[in-house]
């Protein structure tokens, strides 16, 4: 949208440049200076706005998780979790990681298990287990 509104405004620059060049050739200087001023405002006001659009820009898309049916899908890390039927995790505690933001969009089919991010130290999957990392 900003790319749209930043040609537009070039493309009436470019003419309205062009209209001051005709009208200072074609009348005089003095009547060329009064339409300067007048085309000027405008494209100033113009460009003001462009800037404006800009600098806050347009939203850039939002990362998307999505999970099919019977699907489990995460949009960061997935740590010490049991995922799946009768899955389980024993054993102490095991801390979370920092996040990292590895994709935008996450997906997981039917029946799947996708994350945008780290899978540590989980049991996924029908039947699984995490034992302790001691042995415990």
């Amino acid at each position: 949208m900003t790319r749209t509104w930043t040609w537009v405004t070039a493309v009436a620059a470019g003419a309205a440049t062009l209209g001051l060049v005709l009208v200072a050739v074609l009348a005089d200087l003095d009547t060329a200076g009064q339409a300067a001023s007048v085309v000027g405002a405008v494209v100033a006001l113009a460009a003001l706005v462009v800037s404006v659009l800009a600098l806050g820009g347009t939203p850039a898309p939002g990362r998307r998780v999505r999970a099919g049916r019977g699907a489990v899908a995460a949009g960061g890390n997935i740590t010490g979790s049991a995922l799946g039927t009768d899955s389980k995790v024993t054993g102490p505690h095991t801390p979370p990681t920092p996040a990292r933001r590895t994709h935008d969009d996450v997906h997981a089919s039917r029946d799947a298990i996708a994350t945008g991010g780290d899978i540590t130290d989980s049991a996924l999957g029908e039947g699984s287990e995490r034992q302790s990392p001691r042995g415990n």
